[in-house]
């Protein structure tokens, strides 16, 4: 899923991580949510926070770590760390949206958190669980004549809780990017459940009160468009759409990547790739494929792409029965009719 982060400090130190007074003070909601020295850490970690003074600095940026980002990639990013706002990123499988955020990781030197979305994730797998075990362990091993309040005091502090990707990007104590990836796998009551997040950047904790960020997460949401999301989340987001890139940029990402293979087997590469794009595919090639194919090239010593390597090869940038027949049969027949228009050319 993403770094997990069940770390377990002592109890006083998450008590202050959580806005929580130490055992044996009282405390409320109120105090918790208007914890002066909660909304000083914020304010220091955004003095603290390192962002780019323009768009050409982080394209560049983006650049060197190795993500060659389009003028709108590049534009909504820049202003996500101006706004502070989350960055919803849709397109096709394969474009390049998760590596935005890998990217802007690396760029940024940010740890990356991940929540991976599946159909059936829950706030537990979220956001948070109690260390039911530990707690059990604890109970058993409580003094004889302990009242039930002191222990449930106890059990229900920082230390039995459990962080989970969400809670882990609201705590952190340095900026990270947050990446929520293929959101368009849950449900409508899991997206409820993160405008909280994206809106107010807290966390609700019945037994234990608010958790206010302590420095602000630069959040990427992508979607592959399996299903429309929600206008409230949506409200709360930039937007930004990734397709499949031109010859040319593809050309330029390829080369990055692979600036060991000619250019002229490149180009090639990235014209038959488009050719297979451009057939009724249950799965088009993505861009890391192309790379992958790119580097295969290297490896096999291959001069050229003619009908025979691409044969060989194919199965490295299609990866479903019924479309290796499809690509066999429509692009192997045009390779060949090439190298024979080349043969007669000559």
């Amino acid at each position: 899923m993403a770094e997990d982060a069940d770390r377990e400090s002592d109890p006083q130190h998450h008590d202050e991580r959580c806005g929580r007074r130490p055992k044996g003070r009282n405390h409320d909601e109120k105090g918790l949510q208007g914890s002066p020295s909660i909304i000083r850490a914020m304010s220091e970690a955004h003095q603290e926070a390192v962002a780019p003074a323009s768009l050409d600095e982080l394209g560049a940026g983006l650049g060197g770590a190795g993500y060659l980002a389009s003028e709108p990639a590049t534009l909504v990013s820049f202003l996500a760390y101006k706004l502070g706002k989350p960055v919803l990123v849709e397109g096709p499988a394969g474009v390049g949206k998760t590596e935005l955020a890998k990217a802007l990781s690396r760029y940024g030197e940010r740890r990356l958190v991940r929540l991976q979305c599946y159909e059936g994730l829950d706030e537990a797998k979220a956001l948070y669980e109690w260390n039911y075990r530990k707690q059990l362990l604890r109970i058993q091993t409580e003094a004889a004549g302990t009242s039930w309040d002191d222990v449930q005091e106890d059990i229900f502090s920082p230390a039995f809780l459990m962080e989970r990707p969400l809670m882990a990007a609201i705590s952190a104590k340095d900026p990270v990017v947050l990446l929520i990836d293929e959101i368009d796998k849950t449900d409508q009551e899991f997206e409820a459940m993160l405008l909280e997040v994206l809106s107010d950047f807290q966390i609700s904790i019945p037994e234990l009160g608010v958790v206010e960020a302590r420095t602000r997460p630069l959040v990427i949401l992508t979607s592959n468009n399996t299903r429309e999301l929600t206008e409230a989340l949506k409200r709360r987001c930039l937007y930004l759409w990734l397709d499949y890139p031109e010859i040319e940029r593809e050309l330029e990402i390829v080369s990055l990547h692979v600036p060991e293979l000619p250019e002229t087997i490149s180009r090639r590469l990235i014209e038959v790739v488009h050719m297979v794009r451009g057939l009724d595919l249950k799965k088009p090639p993505s861009i890391a494929e192309s790379i992958d194919w790119a580097r295969a090239l290297i490896v096999l010593g291959a001069e050229d792409i003619d009908k025979a390597v691409f044969e060989r090869t194919m199965s490295i940038i299609v990866k479903h029965r019924t479309d290796l027949d499809v690509v066999a049969e429509r692009v192997g027949v045009r390779l060949a009719e090439d190298v024979l228009g080349r043969a007669e050319s000559r």
